[in-house]
């Protein structure tokens, strides 16, 4: 009687621990960050085309376009692993690629207003369309993966299964950061005295 006593305690104990929860919210950050490499290779893929329609246009900048290729490159080259999710630098690495190739997409984009024949082409169209798709689709992404990690880390630093984290070597798990974090906390300066 008294063995089977010890044991419904253990498993009792066992049960509150959080194992369980590590490992079901470990497999949905990966997941959730599956997601998030997904629409960044799926923004990637749109590059070359989007590249292609826009070297039709004869006097297009050239300047322009290199620096999309380069990020694009740059981007595509940084190899993401689950390991990476637990290493802040090889995520900031991959952050700042990212941001890289978005601004020279934003950039592109700022340009082609200056060409209306551009502008006007069915085909740049669509694939502008699906670039903003793909942006959406993005921070629709980085949001979940957010949200999982964020779900995590409360359970790696929450009392009791904070206990389970250190015994199983669960580290809390580094998120997304914004490189202009300081510039876009400052409210805007608005200013209508100025022509």
């Amino acid at each position: 009687m008294k063995r089977w006593l010890s044991l419904l305690v253990t498993v009792l104990a066992l049960s509150g621990c959080g194992y369980n929860d590590f490992q079901r919210l470990d497999e949905q950050s990966k997941a959730a960050w599956s997601e998030v490499l997904n629409q960044y290779q799926r923004r990637a893929d749109l590059v070359p085309n989007i590249v292609a329609t826009v070297k039709g246009e004869a006097n297009f900048e050239q300047e322009t376009l290199t620096k999309v290729v380069e990020a694009r490159a740059k981007a595509t080259s940084i190899q993401v692993t689950p390991e990476t999710l637990n290493d802040p630098a090889a995520m900031q690495k991959f952050q700042a690629a990212q941001g890289e190739l978005g601004s020279a997409l934003s950039r592109l984009m700022v340009v082609v207003e200056q060409y209306p024949t551009l502008k006007a082409n069915q085909g740049f169209s669509d694939l502008r369309v699906q670039l903003e798709g793909t942006e959406n689709r993005i921070t629709v992404a980085r949001n979940r993966y957010i949200q999982s990690i964020q779900e995590y880390n409360v359970l790696a630093r929450s009392f009791p299964s904070n206990l389970t984290a250190m015994v199983f070597s669960y580290q809390p798990k580094t998120g997304f950061t914004v490189a202009n974090e300081v510039q876009i906390s400052a409210p805007p300066v608005v200013d209508f005295n100025k022509k």
